[in-house]
């Protein structure tokens, strides 16, 4: 199996006389992407012709950049699984992940994961899968998420998630009716004690987060909450929430008592970033999953 992507570069006035390693590097290409671009063979094309790295760039040139996969993530056995397709191109895929589906294989769960479906859906076209998974959701947290073709859209797109420029929107369900209109939570989390998966507001060791919210809908005790985040932490909503003292419905690990679903109600319904090659601006939207709409139906939080 290969998977071959090719890029077609006309070079501007401004970038004569540069190496081309420093015109991909103003393009978002890496230190490593350029090592891992030295090891294909003809991967470096300039008017048809393979050249290296230190060429410095002419009036008329035209740069192709060939990237090339051959293997796969060997630890991540196909499984014919559902697989929700939002929007895939050369370069990233991104899907729906359902709720009780892991991001990536474990011990426990070893082929049922967004990983093995991906890797099938993959073989299904005979084509290598190195899974890349960008923004990771909890296991039952549902919603959009990207996954990278090959390393150098990868690395981009990492790139933009340290940057914080992958924008994202999740909607909450919370217990109890949050009386203000929107607020921002500051509150850094860490690792509560020594657990390896339990997270806690913790002002002395804890890392940054902020989480914006504002809500949507009021009824039967809950509310219907949208949240953007500036940071990424693990289970940031659901503490931060929980810190706020409206902890997310159907939460086993932060409001084991309240079981109004069979898991945190928590949806990632949006997402804006720029595809990582083109820099085209890319958004997209899903509709809530049903266990959540029936709720806000049965509460009128919508």
């Amino acid at each position: 199996m290969r998977y071959a992507r090719q890029i077609r570069y006309e070079i501007p006035e401004e970038m004569w006389g540069h190496k081309i390693s420093e015109f991909l590097h103003g393009k978002g290409f890496s230190n490593q992407n350029l090592t891992k671009l030295k090891k294909i063979n003809h991967s470096i094309d300039i008017n048809g012709r393979w050249e290296y790295m230190g060429y410095r760039l002419q009036k008329g040139d035209v740069l192709q950049v060939l990237i090339v996969e051959e293997e796969s993530s060997k630890k991540i056995p196909p499984v014919n699984l559902p697989l929700e397709v939002v929007y895939e191109d050369e370069d990233i895929l991104v899907v729906n992940k359902p709720a009780h589906m892991p991001i990536h294989p474990s011990m426990k769960h070893y082929e049922n994961t967004l990983g093995n479906a991906v890797a099938y859906y993959f073989m299904e076209q005979n084509k290598p899968c190195i899974y890349r998974c960008i923004n990771r959701l909890d296991k039952d947290t549902s919603g959009l998420t990207i996954l990278a073709k090959h390393f150098v859209a990868a690395s981009m797109l990492y790139d933009q998630m340290v940057a914080r420029e992958i924008k994202r929107t999740y909607y909450a369900i919370t217990d109890g009716e949050i009386p203000e209109e929107e607020g921002t939570i500051n509150a850094p989390i860490g690792r509560e004690g020594d657990s390896v998966v339990v997270r806690a507001v913790d002002y002395e060791k804890g890392d940054e987060a902020i989480t914006h919210y504002r809500v949507l809908g009021r009824g039967g005790g809950l509310s219907l909450v949208e949240c953007h985040l500036d940071t990424g932490r693990t289970h940031q909503i659901r503490v931060h929430m929980k810190h706020l003292g409206y902890p997310l419905i159907g939460d086993f690990l932060y409001h084991p008592e309240n079981h109004t679903m069979d898991r945190q109600a928590l949806h990632a319904g949006k997402l804006s970033f720029r595809q990582p090659v083109t820099g085209e601006e890319l958004s997209f939207s899903v509709a809530f999953p049903q266990d959540m709409d029936r709720i806000c139906q049965e509460f009128g939080l919508k």
